[in-house]
């Protein structure tokens, strides 16, 4: 259970700096809410939805 929560937290971790870096500074909240809003789109675009 510890190693997968440590796979899930550091996945989690990864889209936060991918998609929340500007310049040299990383902004985890607006990582985590791109990377949220994404994961949203690809469900909503899968179901066919939009």
């Amino acid at each position: 259970v510890d190693n997968r929560l440590h796979g899930i937290m550091k996945a989690i971790h990864e889209q936060c700096v991918t998609h929340g870096k500007n310049g040299d500074f990383v902004n985890y909240v607006n990582g985590a809410n791109i990377a949220g809003f994404i994961k949203v789109a690809d469900s909503m675009i899968d179901q066919g939805i939009v």
